[in-house]
């Protein structure tokens, strides 16, 4: 089965996220240790239908572990959601050889990953988004990374709003999805958290809150609030308003996209860039890698995307219990 794929493909493809370079690196080096031929695929699905595909070496991932961002650069691409876009990915992956392709990337990624092996092209995930909303896999590269980012800054945060008596609305990225919120909540001890899964939108219920810490002689308060609830500027606005409590609202934004990896983020996307190729080369196609209780594992992509996640209740009721 190994000899049938002579020639790989990778791409990264929707939001950048710190350790796919770690990902690219074990693609390009695993695949160069089987005797294949490795293609880079710049500028992720916009730049395949663009043709903007390089020969790899291992030289071209050297001094590149320890990097933020992507090597390959990335973009979005609503080419690529049109049959007829998917059908000139699929020809021009066949022109250039490319029988088998590792799409580092979320689920918008793998729906082309997935269009791409109905066309007859091999294609592997690995999950790249600091966001961790992809429901098969416990772990995705970059969301380890991005929650130290935001919980560095947020200890900042908390320093100054300590000195000045204030209430601090910190609100962090996830898009949809609340797990840097809940993580960074409990790893600062962040008196409320409000997540896109959880929140009701009863305000009257936290500012309450807020009033009866400080009735309790708090002298701060941190509402780690998610991207996916955002408007944190009106919240603080009416924070202020109702508690008499002087109250900012920082929104952390892309800084917890960049940055240099962090160990975990290293060896979890080496690991798993190391499996794709494993996949492809045993013959495989339309999976996705994952990590679940402890072992690296696969399932079919449209297994994948079907597949629904929710933050855990117990992390959840123990948030707010610490909370206090």
């Amino acid at each position: 089965m190994a000899n049938q794929i002579k020639t790989i493909g990778v791409l990264t493809s929707g939001g950048d996220a710190p350790g796919m370079n770690a990902a690219i690196r074990a693609v390009v080096r695993i695949a160069l240790s089987k005797g294949l031929t490795v293609k880079g695929i710049q500028r992720g699905y916009s730049g395949l239908l663009n043709e903007e595909i390089i020969d790899m070496d291992a030289k071209s991932v050297a001094d590149t572990i320890q990097k933020g961002g992507t090597i390959l650069y990335t973009a979005r691409c609503e080419e690529m959601r049109t049959p007829e876009g998917q059908k000139k990915a699929a020809d021009i992956c066949k022109k250039h050889g490319i029988e088998g392709l590792v799409v580092i990337g979320g689920d918008g990624s793998f729906q082309g990953a997935q269009k791409l092996a109905h066309l007859g092209i091999n294609t592997i995930g690995v999950p790249g988004t600091i966001d961790l909303d992809i429901a098969c896999t416990e772990y995705t590269i970059g969301f380890d990374t991005a929650v130290n980012t935001a919980m560095e800054a947020i200890d900042k945060i908390r320093d100054t709003s300590t000195s000045h008596e204030r209430c601090s609305v910190i609100e962090v990225m996830g898009r949809s999805a609340g797990y840097i919120a809940l993580w960074c909540g409990i790893a600062n001890g962040a008196e409320d958290i409000l997540l896109p899964e959880r929140w009701d939108g009863d305000v009257d219920r936290l500012i309450e809150h807020i009033k009866e810490t400080k009735a309790r002689g708090k002298k701060h308060h941190i509402v780690i609030n998610a991207e996916g609830i955002g408007n944190s500027q009106a919240l603080a606005k009416r924070i202020e308003e109702e508690t008499g409590m002087e109250t900012r609202a920082t929104i952390l934004g892309h800084l917890q996209r960049g940055g240099s990896p962090t160990c975990k983020d290293r060896v979890y996307a080496s690991l798993m860039g190391a499996y794709a190729v494993d996949l492809l080369c045993q013959g495989k196609s339309n999976r996705v890698v994952a990590y679940s209780k402890g072992q690296y594992v696969d399932f079919e992509i449209d297994e994948a995307l079907a597949m629904k996640k929710d933050i855990d209740d117990y992390q959840f009721d123990v948030s707010k219990h610490l909370a206090r």
